[in-house]
């Protein structure tokens, strides 16, 4: 059909605009952050991208819904601006009819969030949290630079001179805080120090000489102190950096569901499967808000429209962390959804009711 075409091409051409913008205003925003750790010593340049690269689904699964409820907006606004809705009513054609041939391109928008939601983002954040973790590890040593302050983790490292082979250090100074109470801080001068490749070991190994090592206790006077010659300092790096279960927002659909039982676990399962259907309810909420009259301009309904589609989203957050707190269960999700979509579909048919909702309360009076 020429309409569902034109309102395809219409709302797939808007809402794409609306996406990128709002994707390279929340990336771009991101990329400074991380140009600023680079610039401290504490990320290496050459995976920023990369780290962009995996984090843009976990983005777009906030980004598409808005995008998709943005460009429905904006197209049925001008369609009322523009006359082209009167147009379409006089041939009898509804706005929930240009809604029913907008359901083919709803269900495709439901797929791809889903997809992202469920499989595409967890994959994209597990990968980020496997880069970053290594790069806790390897910035320590791989990030020196002469007469600065490194910090990675829980180290700092300072040395005063570095050969082109970032493989001799002079004037070494390095500090690691305790990861656990009652524990020591660990300090330690050298003059020299020479990494050392080991074939298969992803730790990285320095061999320090002449200098100090001291074992200091935060708040107490308390200390060590030993000097040595040769001193081989390793940095374990963390064989479990592929990620298990710390971050339940990276799980693969597969862990959550067989351990579903769990609040924790039931939140973020909820929060997969049903916030996709958030593009659903954003058509429903375009019938009842998009409607003005020519003189009113497209843009007048889209500031607090965008108010109402915003609250739905927080709600379903506020509901994601309720259940993770066990104090109410995975049906409020789907709860939500009905109760915004209900209230939308009640708006969009305000022409027809509010007169019979009149005739009612007169017969009442009478």
């Amino acid at each position: 059909m020429i309409i569902r075409r034109y309102l395809v091409k219409q709302v797939v051409s808007t809402s794409l605009v609306v996406i990128t913008l709002l994707t390279l205003i929340m990336m771009g925003g991101r990329l400074i952050k991380y140009f600023g750790v680079a610039a401290q010593g504490r990320l290496d340049v050459s995976i920023l991208f990369s780290i962009i690269g995996y984090r843009l689904p976990e983005f777009l699964t906030l980004i598409l819904p808005l995008g998709f409820f943005i460009g429905l907006m904006l197209v049925f606004g001008r369609l009322y601006v523009d006359h082209e809705m009167a147009v379409l009513n006089s041939s009898g054609v509804s706005k929930h009819r240009l809604a029913r041939l907008l359901i083919p391109l709803t269900v495709v928008y439901l797929i791809v969030q889903t997809a992202l939601m469920v499989w595409i983002s967890p994959w994209g954040l597990r990968q980020y949290y496997q880069l970053t973790s290594t790069q806790a590890i390897r910035t320590g040593f791989d990030l020196v630079r002469p007469k600065e302050f490194i910090s990675s983790g829980s180290y700092t490292i300072y040395a005063g001179s570095l050969s082109e082979d970032r493989k001799n250090l002079k004037d070494i100074f390095f500090y690691q805080r305790a990861e656990k109470e009652g524990k020591p801080d660990v300090m330690i001068l050298a003059k020299e120090a020479t990494r050392v490749e080991i074939a298969d070991d992803t730790a990285s190994i320095v061999d320090l000489l002449q200098g100090r090592r001291y074992e200091i206790y935060p708040d107490t006077a308390k200390y060590t102190q030993i000097e040595f010659q040769s001193y081989r300092l390793r940095l374990e790096s963390n064989d479990k950096a592929k990620f298990e279960s710390d971050e339940v927002e990276a799980l693969p659909f597969s862990k959550l569901w067989q351990t579903r039982e769990d609040p924790v676990i039931a939140s973020e399962l909820g929060w997969r499967i049903f916030v996709p259907f958030s593009v659903v309810v954003a058509l429903a909420l375009v019938l009842a808000l998009s409607e003005v009259t020519p003189r009113q301009g497209r843009y007048l309904k889209l500031f607090p429209a965008l108010l109402i589609f915003a609250s739905l989203i927080v709600a379903l957050m506020a509901i994601k962390t309720r259940v993770s707190r066990d104090e109410i269960g995975i049906w409020a999700y789907p709860a939500v959804l009905m109760f915004y979509t209900i209230v939308a579909a009640l708006f969009s048919r305000k022409q027809k009711l509010a007169p019979k909702i009149k005739n009612q309360i007169k017969r009442v009076r009478s």
